[in-house]
């Protein structure tokens, strides 16, 4: 595999790019965890070695070169099977929006079945599917789907090349693939309800084939350690580690954090950071899904809201509490900070591939509401306090307030100004 990666690499980041005459792009999914990464490689692989055309067959991890260093569990195993982060390509690397505009771009999406909105224009682009999610896309003769729930899209990516070209199948692919069954079913544990019988077939699979891949629970702990691992970063860092963002009436951020709820809530400048965090995103509401383990190694998954606007957090806070399909079991627990709504969540196998369902239903029924974009972070209202200057009334004005510069707006600043407008909302 590093010939191709290197070859996809020396065509990109060389700019050949002018030289090819048509990219076709495996593309993971905007979380880009281990799944959506060895989805992305071994898939754009396996078309390397079976497609015979001009076209250039390349790997794209949907994330901006800076942010691997974030996925920790994903660099883990790169370094495992000996395969360089330099190799890769990133969604910064290579203008997909203008080979689309030329005519010269084709899109396999893998581990996801529709593009989030920002791509949306994309669209016509995309030939082929390979999913385990809940099917969102529309059928369309122009376009191969694959959409099955199983616990990890590896496993139908692996399925795909054993039933195709079993030949592709080498030590180092089957190693990649592997890691990422195992991760994403929890170690094929059927009490963290993720596994089924064909991700337990084709894990087996594996195995039978290459006797040398380590065992099941030696790859599940050092994945599970290195992806746990949040040691060093920030608050956004920690957001960006693995997140996933819906849009719609609202935009919403779905993050899943490593660490127990009331660890995160402790942080020093939490609600600063998070509204700052909002406002640099454009996010309205935070989703802040919490995953640690038990002594005896049982998962324990918390749930927290997070927006300035008491309506908007109340209304997704109530959603989310009589959600059936699937219930997610909510019991509320104490918060120490106001705009957060914390809740226990007693249903340790609905995983934020469950939940992203409920938000967008949340999301169209809000919108069928006649609530339109915005109305949470994004409502800005003046008041007696206000901290800008007033606009002169005309250029000729003396003095102009602004004549030296804008004001310092801290987070802090923020943070009590959102406050103060959630609460008059909320009177």
């Amino acid at each position: 595999m590093e010939d191709f990666l290197w070859s996809c690499s020396v065509a990109v980041k060389g700019n050949l790019d002018q030289a090819v005459s048509e990219f076709h792009v495996v593309l993971g999914n905007e979380a880009c965890d281990v799944d959506s990464m060895v989805c992305a490689l071994s898939y754009a692989y396996f078309l390397s070695k079976t497609t015979c055309s001009e076209t250039l067959v390349v790997p794209m991890l949907n994330i901006r070169q800076a942010e691997l260093p974030l996925r920790s569990d994903s660099v883990h195993l790169l370094r495992q099977v000996a395969l360089d982060p330099e190799l890769l390509l990133f969604r910064d690397q290579l203008d997909l929006r203008g080979l689309h505009r030329d005519g010269r771009l084709r899109l396999t999406l893998v581990d996801h079945n529709v593009l989030p909105r920002p791509d949306s224009d994309l669209e016509g682009a995309v030939v082929e599917v390979i999913d385990h999610h809940l099917l969102e896309r529309e059928s369309s003769p122009s376009c191969l789907v694959t959409v099955e729930v199983v616990g990890s899209c590896a496993t139908l990516v692996t399925e795909r090349i054993i039933e195709k070209a079993p030949e592709v199948l080498d030590q180092q692919v089957a190693q990649l693939l592997y890691a990422a069954v195992v991760l994403d079913c929890v170690n094929m544990a059927p009490s963290a309800g993720k596994v089924t019988p064909k991700d337990e077939h084709i894990a087996a699979a594996l195995e039978s084939r290459f006797p040398s891949l380590l065992p099941r629970g030696d790859v599940f702990q050092m994945l599970n350690e290195a992806k746990f691992n949040v040691s060093g970063l920030n608050t956004e860092q920690m957001l960006l580690k693995d997140m996933k963002a819906v849009s719609g009436s609202l935009n919403v951020a779905i993050s899943v954090l490593y660490v127990p709820l009331e660890d995160f809530l402790q942080r020093a400048g939490l609600e600063a950071e998070l509204s700052g965090f909002c406002m640099k995103f454009g996010f309205d509401l935070l989703l802040l899904m919490t995953i640690s383990f038990s002594e005896s190694r049982e998962p324990i998954r918390e749930l927290a809201v997070f927006s300035h606007s008491a309506a908007c957090r109340q209304q997704v806070s109530h959603y989310l509490e009589q959600a059936r399909d699937p219930a997610l079991n909510l019991s509320p627990i104490s918060s120490p900070r106001p705009h957060i709504t914390a809740y226990q969540q007693g249903n340790s196998t609905a995983s934020r591939k469950k939940l992203l369902p409920i938000v967008k239903d949340f999301l169209k029924e809000r919108e069928g509401d006649g609530c339109q974009g915005g109305g949470c972070l994004g409502d800005v209202e003046e008041d007696e306090e206000s901290c800008f200057p007033p606009t002169p009334m005309n250029s000729l004005a003396e003095g102009c307030p602004l004549d030296n510069g804008l004001p310092h707006i801290s987070a802090l600043d923020l943070e009590e100004k959102f406050s103060k407008m959630a609460d008059r909302r909320g009177n």
